[in-house]
């Protein structure tokens, strides 16, 4: 049976955010109902670099600055210190420490303490994205994501006090990391929330993928560096497929293909040549190099229940993320792209913004923490099979369940509205 969707006037009365909440759980439903204004939360940025339109500016230049930048109205957090592991020549982090008086700490701890002894923050926000950082054997960039959460919930556990905290991003990245992260979280009860800013981006054209529905195909189409863009397209297609019927169970394999092979997978019919050529369409770039390319990939998984997923990597032949999927019983491929849009000032992150602002006020994430999990994990073993000769892996260690929620995503809501 389906479940019941989040009404939408109850989500927008919960996920702006800027007030305290009386909360009330019934199965597949979440109300939440604002009952008085409130300050905004304080939080906590660590950060590899900060610098004009990187990861770093486009969300915590969101806190100090306004949704646009541009010293309008903003989300209901106030940033009360940075820790910056990397200054680069056009740093941003000392000006607008200076502009906006907030401290840049020489230690996490310190970022979180305020050099008292206790956790002096209401929230973190970890963007181990970007910067000067070596690269693994299969591909990798090594961002100090698990560092950055290690020192975090050490923090935590030394002091006494579990705050919510946002992984920009994948865990991780190599899975032993992602694990880490995981069970860590698990261990401090921390609420925890990690992802892309695209999962919650603009959608063009929306389509509508009911929760509770049964699906018979998912095909995405990526683009760039199979690690920094394969995530981001994993976690587009996670958030269509997860919406399916009995909620999510688990990826059983994952194989990587290349060359001729991965062309094969259309050719013989495993992978839907309809539905790859709905998603390519709203990303294509250069299409006479299709099958030319050899740094072009296929990420191929399949779910617990059945379903296979295929996501097609094509750098400079492609330039977007999209996904198409078929709902059993219909005969219209349903596809749609997630857009990256420039301006004003990267506005996806706002929405992403929006969902942590609405964890720090609420003490949960607003979409579960294993969707980003599983995601990791899918494109670690999808690496890993790249660097073993394409070989197909099992993957039991993927057998990962949850809930999804019907959490909206861009143009809704209205980031500048009063959230009373």
């Amino acid at each position: 049976m389906m479940r019941e969707l989040i009404d939408r006037r109850e989500w927008l009365a919960s996920v702006m955010a800027a007030s305290a909440a009386t909360t009330i759980e019934m199965p597949g439903r979440e109300v939440v109902r604002a009952v008085e204004p409130n300050k905004p939360k304080s939080v906590a940025a660590i950060l590899t670099r900060y610098e004009k339109g990187l990861h770093a500016d486009v969300l915590i230049g969101k806190i100090l600055e306004g949704w646009t930048q541009d010293g309008g109205p903003g989300p209901a957090l106030r940033l009360a210190s940075m820790y910056v592991d990397q200054f680069a020549e056009n740093d941003l982090a000392r000006g607008m420490s200076q502009k906006h008086g907030v401290p840049i700490f020489d230690s996490i701890d310190d970022a979180l303490t305020l050099k008292t002894d206790k956790i002096s923050v209401d929230g973190v926000i970890s963007v181990g994205e970007h910067g000067s950082y070596p690269s693994s054997d299969i591909g990798q960039i090594l961002y100090p994501r698990r560092r950055f959460f290690e020192e975090i919930t050490n923090a935590f556990a030394r002091y006494g006090r579990e705050v919510p905290v946002f992984n920009d991003k994948h865990l991780g990245p190599a899975w032993v990391d992602a694990k880490w992260m995981y069970d860590r979280a698990q261990e401090l009860k921390v609420p925890f929330m990690a992802g892309t800013s695209l999962a919650v981006t603009f959608r063009d054209p929306p389509i509508d993928v009911p929760m509770g529905c049964e699906l018979d195909l998912a095909v995405g189409v990526g683009y760039a560096h199979l690690d920094i863009y394969g995530f981001h397209a994993i976690e587009c297609l996670q958030s269509l497929v997860e919406r399916r019927r009995a909620a999510e169970t688990g990826v059983q394999w994952v194989q990587c293909l290349q060359g001729r092979e991965m062309w094969q997978a259309l050719d013989d019919r495993l992978v839907s040549q309809e539905a790859f050529d709905a998603a390519f369409a709203l990303v294509k770039s250069q299409p006479d190099q299709l099958r030319q390319r050899d740094d072009s990939a296929l990420f191929l998984f399949q779910y617990a229940d059945g379903l296979l997923g295929a996501i097609f990597m094509l750098p400079v032949i492609a330039h977007g993320i999209s996904v198409a999927v078929k709902l059993k019983g219909e005969r219209k491929i349903l596809a749609t792209r997630f857009e990256e849009r420039a301006e004003p000032r990267h506005p996806h992150f706002a929405y992403l913004l929006k969902g942590i602002e609405r964890m720090m006020h609420m003490g949960r994430p607003s979409y579960p923490i294993e969707r980003t999990y599983l995601s990791s994990g899918i494109l670690d073993r999808a690496l890993t099979s790249r660097s073993q000769q394409q070989k197909r892996l099992r993957t039991p260690e993927l057998a990962i369940r949850y809930q999804p929620v019907d959490y909206p995503h861009a143009p809704l809501p209205d980031l500048a509205s009063d959230p009373s």
